[in-house]
């Protein structure tokens, strides 16, 4: 009985002794399915680690695990429904340079606008006579792009500077804080009627192909 015993608390100390599945970290390309199951600096995306984009780390070697991207080696996270239309949902954008190549959209800043609540970096609302913009999650880099100013140039050869106030959410929509909007795409410079005025362009036309780089 005394051996029967011995043996059966050696087995369970066994047991307890290896590590839970749950718990693993995994490294480049390995498997997971939260932020938490990869290691160091690596984002769980499509199921595996790989570099964060936002962070621009190369750990991985700059590897895609879901293959090359049309929006900028940056895959998508997610979807969301809204208003029967169905968007992709990143927390990533393209790379910046020094001519990012971007869709400049049109956004009214003001009290009751189509931006929703307050702009995101001060907590206020801005008049659209301002030169300002938000920029698509990825770019607006958890706000530490707040209150930059940046370039932008339209294809007719102009070019203005704006301020960035705001993150043009790519992850989130479809609620009140969103104005019930979809999530935006990854690649979005959303600017006031000052910023289209002094670009020469016509705000009818709603999204128009622009570069644009840190001022």
């Amino acid at each position: 009985m005394a051996k029967f015993v011995i043996l059966s608390f050696l087995i369970s100390l066994n047991i307890l002794s290896f590590p839970s599945p749950g718990l693993a970290i995994s490294s480049c390309n390995g498997p997971c399915q939260t932020l938490n199951d990869c290691d160091g600096q690596l984002i769980c995306i499509g199921g595996k680690c790989n570099d964060d984009p936002d962070l621009g780390t190369h750990i991985c070697g700059g590897s895609s695990p879901s293959g090359p991207s049309p929006q900028g080696n940056c895959s998508p996270t997610g979807s969301m429904t809204c208003s029967g239309e169905t968007k992709p949902t990143y927390t990533c954008s393209p790379p910046v340079t020094s001519s990012t190549a971007a869709i400049l959209t049109l956004n009214d800043f003001d009290v009751g606008g189509d931006g929703g609540a307050e702009s995101e970096c001060d907590g206020q609302y801005h008049k659209n006579s301002e030169r300002i913009v938000a920029l698509s999650t990825g770019w607006y880099a958890g706000g530490s792009r707040c209150g930059k100013m940046i370039r932008i140039t339209a294809s007719n050869g102009k070019s203005v500077t704006a301020k960035v106030v705001d993150e043009c959410d790519s992850r989130n929509g479809c609620d009140k804080e969103h104005a019930f909007q979809p999530p935006c795409d990854n690649n979005i410079v959303d600017g006031s009627s000052a910023v289209w005025e002094a670009l020469g362009l016509n705000e009818d036309d709603g999204r128009v192909p622009v570069t644009w780089s840190m001022a």
